[in-house]
């Protein structure tokens, strides 16, 4: 597979994965209106979900760079990083983001930012200390692949989807074993009994295929960015070698948490195995064999 059919093939993927997240986000609003026999459920949820992802379209760069305690890099304090994003952005057609670090010794980074004209890359003093030049110029390409395809954004309104049906899940199972009682004489029949058994279950099985959806997207992003990255530095080796050291690396990410370990370029947390249907970001093996594997030339 080459780098263009793998990027195409991701990205035909990750649409497919968004359009299948939002049904389900209805599907389980119209089970919940249903069993409570009260339809402003269902609009409620599609109204609420649309302000929440508007509110994080605009402030979610601000938000994450403060729960990182990341600080401002300008061109006086390091002039080598600024112009090693310059160059790259030059070559990708982009704006320079802003530049921002992580006071950290573990090596990580991530991008943010709404669309390419409030781009966001962060880095920690660990990556930038301990990768080669090649290795970190392979970083910032990918990180800048995220800002120019805007899987920020997608990344974000997905991660308030995720939130929104864990809210909507806990409020029903809430009603359904502590508010039915005023209610159980507003009938219905068999088909609201058959809703609401519909409901309960979905109430335990939602939040978890919300979150499985979520981390299957942030994998193929990561596919993707690594693609477009090697495109652009025309070195995918830099990019290989500077993930097997990342994720080599025993320190932990202080500054990373549930909420945000997604957007990192690896797994900012060390130490524990977990099954790969729960991994943030694909296998470190099957992302630089798949780098290894480009003809770019």
């Amino acid at each position: 597979m080459t780098l263009y059919t793998q990027a195409d093939r991701n990205t035909r993927l990750t649409y497919l994965y968004i359009t299948f997240f939002l049904i389900f986000v209805i599907m389980v609003g119209y089970v919940f209106a249903g069993a409570m026999n009260n339809s402003a459920i269902l609009f409620g949820a599609i109204i609420f979900s649309i302000i929440m992802s508007f509110g994080s379209y605009w402030w979610s760069d601000k938000i994450v760079l403060a729960m990182s305690s990341a600080k401002p890099l300008d061109h006086n304090s390091n002039p080598e990083i600024y112009h090693l994003v310059e160059n790259l952005c030059i070559t990708a057609g982009l704006p320079v983001p802003k530049i921002y670090i992580i006071q950290d010794s573990a090596p990580n980074a991530f991008a943010t930012g709404r669309d390419p004209e409030h781009g966001v890359i962060c880095l920690t003093t660990g990556i930038i200390n301990k990768l080669e030049k090649s290795e970190l110029q392979g970083v910032i390409a990918h990180e800048l692949s995220h800002i120019g395809n805007r899987d920020i954004l997608l990344s974000t309104v997905v991660v308030v989807l995720v939130g929104f049906v864990a809210l909507m899940a806990d409020w029903f199972r809430h009603w359904a074993f502590w508010g039915r009682r005023g209610s159980d004489n507003e009938g219905g029949g068999q088909m609201r009994l058959i809703m609401i058994i519909l409901a309960i279950v979905l109430s335990i099985l939602a939040p978890i295929a919300a979150v499985l959806m979520q981390l299957a997207i942030s994998r193929k992003r990561e596919f993707l960015a690594d693609a477009d990255g090697a495109l652009l530095t025309r070195y995918p080796d830099g990019l290989a070698r500077a993930l097997e050291k990342i994720s080599a690396d025993p320190e932990k990410l202080e500054a990373a948490n549930r909420a945000t370990a997604h957007l990192y370029i690896t797994n900012p947390f060390k130490g524990k195995k977990i099954s790969k249907m729960f991994l943030t970001h694909p296998p470190i093996e099957d992302r630089v064999r798949a780098l290894r594997g480009m003809d770019v030339k």
